[in-house]
């Protein structure tokens, strides 16, 4: 795999239900095609100047835990929490060397009292219900927008199997661990015909679900009434996570009017 270095590491992050934040690979293996906004930013920001054959093939940033060294006391007293990662994947497919540095990762900010929130398309090893090593109050998310796997073959093409993820997700909170679920970039019917609830049963052991559009594709923005069907799908959700007590967040953008309440939804409780 190939390496870089970076002369930073930690930042605080404009997502509005983030705090801190940490990319420590550049690129993602999963090639995901909605498109993949972390790719659309990095070509228009300059900081990649390849096609999507080049963001496929990531880079490790290699000096990522001697960066941390130096950051974590520099960023400590302003940290809520830190999340692993917005624009790559930290257990993407295939990449061993990606999964043995986000593991130094969080461990690392764990034994300085750090929590974490992580996001994956891949699968999530065991060896983090090991709470000598890891914390007891990170937050592991997995994406999940839909349960049919010609979509996920579509649009994810070499991420892990729904199933797959969702079972290692299980086991985590099987054993004591919080967890949460993007249901982002959520699609509209002209892709996918498929029953929200059943995504919504299928995830109901959670602790947090965020739910989000799917934006910047020709496709939905051709679906007649997608802002109502958005508008039904927020009332789903939030409904679903009242009476199962899981909170939740609905992405600015999804609906007309932003309730902004929730958007802090990991700060207040990983204190």
């Amino acid at each position: 795999m190939e390496k870089i270095r970076r002369k930073t590491l930690l930042y605080r992050t404009k997502v509005e239900y983030g705090n801190f934040c940490l990319n420590h690979v550049l690129g993602c293996s999963h090639g995901c095609r909605y498109p993949c906004f972390a790719m659309k930013n990095a070509k228009f920001h300059g900081w990649i100047k390849g096609d999507s054959e080049w963001w496929c093939n990531p880079k490790l940033v290699e000096n990522a835990l001697e960066l941390l060294d130096k950051e974590i006391p520099k960023y400590k007293e302003e940290i809520d929490f830190v999340h692993i990662s917005f624009t790559t994947d930290p257990f993407m497919e295939g990449y061993p060397e990606v999964k043995e540095m986000t593991l130094k990762i969080i461990e690392k900010l764990n034994k300085n009292n750090i929590k974490c929130t992580v996001l994956t398309k891949g699968i999530y090893p065991k060896v983090l219900t090991d709470k000598t090593k890891y914390g007891s109050g990170n937050y592991y998310g997995i994406t999940l927008v839909s349960l049919d796997d010609d979509f996920k073959n579509k649009f994810e093409p070499f991420s892990p199997s729904i199933n797959d993820r969702m079972n290692a997700l299980k086991y985590l909170h099987d054993n004591g661990l919080k967890t949460w679920v993007s249901i982002e970039p959520y699609p509209t019917p002209n892709l996918v015909e498929q029953d929200l609830m059943e995504i919504l049963e299928r995830i109901s052991f959670v602790d947090k679900i965020i739910f989000g559009r799917l934006n910047h594709n020709k496709i939905v923005s051709e679906f007649k009434d997608k802002d109502q069907f958005f508008e039904n799908c927020v009332g789903q959700a939030i409904k679903f996570c009242k009476e199962k007590n899981i909170g939740y967040h609905i992405k600015n953008g999804t609906q007309k009017i932003y309730n902004s309440d929730t958007e802090k939804i990991f700060e207040a409780s990983i204190k």
